[in-house]
């Protein structure tokens, strides 16, 4: 069976969550993903836990699946020659270290690019690679308070907290991958690769577009709500007699479905929330209201309720929760831990977790061999050289 990314051989710098997990899509939709790490440690990632599985940092386990693990020297001049000799048998470079770094080893787009025109070279970064926080260091949290994302994640009394999830990071992955894509299709028609600039601050400026859109429309500056949303009513989580739900009501349609399954009989007897610009107008009547009445029943008793006549609701899942699901089971999401599974179906071309994450530098010999056809007794040497290393 093919694949999407069929013949497609990938050489992954990169470290940490964005670019990690790009390449872990394109691995799961059958990329031949090489993670090319530095001697010393490799992916900083490796070191990020407790938890650890088998000895290694889960973190690091569930974003690595499917790779190919080389580790070379890059400050040795042959271990740099070999590196540029493993590019020439690329289809997409991808790194995610500060602006500039890879220039500096002798790695950056006009090198690689002038050995190998048909290369996608594609960089992640903070903050871009031109503009004047080009240089500044960013990572996660820095990223979603500098794109405005931690100012109105938090709760309507005015504590302003992170995101609990590392958004900007796969963000920054998920628009990589698309710039990849792109990328990859211009090149059938032109035969040349190109240079592929993705910000994890425009990633996240481009996925709030909603907001910026409502700002610039009201004039008004957003500010944390907690669950709730701007510009519809009711849509939060609600507390009820065990736990909370999330309800979300997006039409007038839903919202005279609603008012019969709760016991208000027919919508049009509340003429003060007639549409949704007259809710959100009285949403500091309206949804005390609701609070009170959630609280007589438990979470799955209103979920069942209101599901039953297409009520959007959920109660409000813990992790555990998820993992343990029937449907996330149905879907395929958790094929063994820590690994998730590929997110998106395709029912000609299914993507699927090959293996495992890579030991630092387990398939150096084998993967140069097969690259550049390197014979058992160079590899040696370059090993002894302590240009090349491979687990044992």
């Amino acid at each position: 069976m093919i694949t999407p990314f069929e013949g497609i051989r990938v050489l992954d710098f990169t470290h940490a969550l964005a670019g990690p997990y790009c390449t872990m899509l394109m691995a799961q939709y059958g990329a031949e993903v090489f993670k090319l790490e530095s001697p010393g440690g490799g992916d900083i990632g490796r070191g990020w836990g407790p938890p650890f599985t088998d000895g290694q940092a889960s973190f690091f386990l569930g974003l690595n699946p499917g790779k190919q693990g080389i580790c070379i020297d890059l400050k040795r001049p042959e271990g740099l020659e070999l590196c540029l000799s493993l590019i020439e048998k690329m289809d997409v470079l991808i790194e995610n270290f500060r602006p500039g770094a890879l220039d500096r080893l002798g790695l950056g787009y006009e090198k690689t690019s002038s050995r190998n025109p048909r290369l996608i070279y594609c960089s992640i970064s903070g903050y871009g690679q031109d503009g004047p926080s080009r240089e500044e260091p960013a990572m996660d949290l820095i990223v979603q308070a500098a794109s405005g994302l931690i100012s109105i994640t938090g709760t309507a009394a005015g504590e302003q907290v992170r995101c609990g999830h590392s958004v900007a990071d796969t963000t920054a992955g998920l628009f990589a991958l698309i710039g990849i894509q792109m990328a990859l299709r211009v090149r059938e028609s032109t035969g040349h690769g190109q240079f592929v600039d993705v910000s994890m601050l425009d990633g996240l400026v481009s996925t709030m577009a909603s907001s910026f859109a409502n700002y610039v429309g009201s004039g008004t500056v957003p500010r944390p709500m907690g669950t709730a949303f701007a510009s519809i009513v009711p849509y939060r989580t609600f507390p009820t007699a065990d736990r909370e739900i999330a309800l979300a009501i997006g039409s007038e349609k839903l919202w005279g479905v609603f008012c019969k399954a709760i016991g208000w009989g027919e919508a049009a007897k509340y003429p003060e929330y007639a549409s949704n610009a007259l809710r959100v107008r009285n949403r500091q009547v309206l949804e005390p209201l609701l609070i009170d009445l959630f609280r007589t029943a438990t979470a799955d008793e209103w979920v069942r309720r209101l599901s039953a006549v297409g009520i959007p609701c959920a109660a409000v899942k813990k992790i555990d929760e998820v993992v343990a699901s029937p449907q996330v089971a149905a879907r395929g999401m958790f094929p063994f831990a820590p690994v998730t599974g590929p997110p998106v179906k395709l029912s000609e071309t299914p993507g699927t977790v090959r293996s495992a994450a890579p030991q630092l530098g387990e398939h150096s010999r084998t993967a140069l061999h097969q690259l550049l056809g390197l014979s058992d007794a160079e590899l040696d040497r370059l090993t002894e050289g302590a240009i090349l290393f491979h687990s044992r």
